[in-house]
């Protein structure tokens, strides 16, 4: 599960600006868990500060929420404390109870309540107000795991938890994984994500922890989506660079989108069937699940359901 990080034996109290400026001096360095645990301490002297969420949330409808507007590519669940960085984020996350009307209308996956799941970055949290989300928590060894949709992880259930106020947590990239209970009542905790240069490229997976399995990749780039229009609008040269990404590309999850959208194209069932069985014997660990169940598929004689 998350690491629990013991709270400092002081009673410090910061403002939001003490704690950008920490993040911005050479004493803090995201790129590793013990780097991220370091903030602890700045974090929880400004989750004691219990006027400053509340302040900057006036100031942001005051001005109708234009800084938010700019720089948060979240839902309304979340409250960009600082414009993201190349390094980090800051971040304030709401967390509203089953009852609440936004739930009620919105519904509870909207918060990924009941949705196991993990994250593909590194963070510390605090419980900032109320009695914090409850989670199951499990946790997997991500050496050695495609992440293909329905490829079996072994999750080791920990434990039941809330979040409360001034706990801390440092969640580990692809190797926590929690489904979230709804609130007792409205809470929020307060986030300091690491943000990796590669991290477009990252994935987070959607778990059925009753199989053990993993049940969906949660987060696709952009250059995956437009590799996919491009090769479905027929072009040639989208093809051809299909091809090369297949084969070459440094990324697992592109070779496995340009791999999968050549095999949407091939109408011929002896094509298609070829194309499966080359990705039986590909380098990418994706490619040759995705193969290995189409193969699978054709022989209890069903069409190959990965095209």
């Amino acid at each position: 599960m998350p690491r629990l990080i013991a709270p400092p034996d002081d009673d410090a109290v910061i403002d939001l600006e003490a704690l950008i400026d920490w993040c911005e001096s050479g004493a803090f360095d995201p790129t590793c868990e013990e780097g991220l645990a370091a903030a602890a301490p700045t974090l929880r002297a400004l989750s004691r500060n219990r006027d400053f969420l509340s302040d900057l949330a006036v100031a942001e409808l005051k001005d109708r929420c234009a800084g938010q507007r700019r720089v948060n590519p979240y839902s309304a669940q979340v409250l960009l404390l600082h414009p993201p960085t190349d390094r980090y984020v800051l971040r304030a996350a709401f967390w509203p109870a089953e009852r609440d009307h936004v739930v009620r209308m919105s519904g509870a996956s909207a918060f990924l309540y009941h949705v196991p799941h993990d994250h593909s970055f590194d963070f510390l949290t605090v419980g900032y107000l109320g009695p914090g989300y409850a989670s199951d928590y499990y946790e997997y060894d991500p050496d050695g795991v495609a992440g293909a949709d329905g490829e079996a992880v072994a999750l080791r259930f920990v434990e039941r938890s809330c979040l409360s106020e001034g706990k801390m947590l440092l969640y580990r990239a692809n190797r926590d994984v929690h489904a979230q209970l709804p609130a007792e009542s409205l809470s929020v905790s307060l986030n300091i994500l690491a943000s990796a240069p590669d991290q477009g490229w990252r994935r987070q997976y959607r778990f059925d922890t009753a199989r053990g399995a993993i049940a969906q990749c949660m987060t696709v780039a952009s250059a995956q989506l437009l590799l996919e229009l491009a090769v479905g609008c027929g072009s040639g040269n989208a093809i051809d660079l299909a091809q090369d990404f297949a084969v070459g590309h440094p990324v697992d999850a592109m070779r496995w989108t340009a791999w999968r959208a050549i095999g949407l194209g091939l109408a011929d069932g002896n094509a298609r069937l070829a194309h499966a069985e080359r990705g039986a014997g590909s380098s990418s660990a994706l490619i040759r699940h995705a193969s290995e169940a189409a193969l699978r598929s054709i022989r209890n004689g069903h069409e190959m359901a990965c095209f």
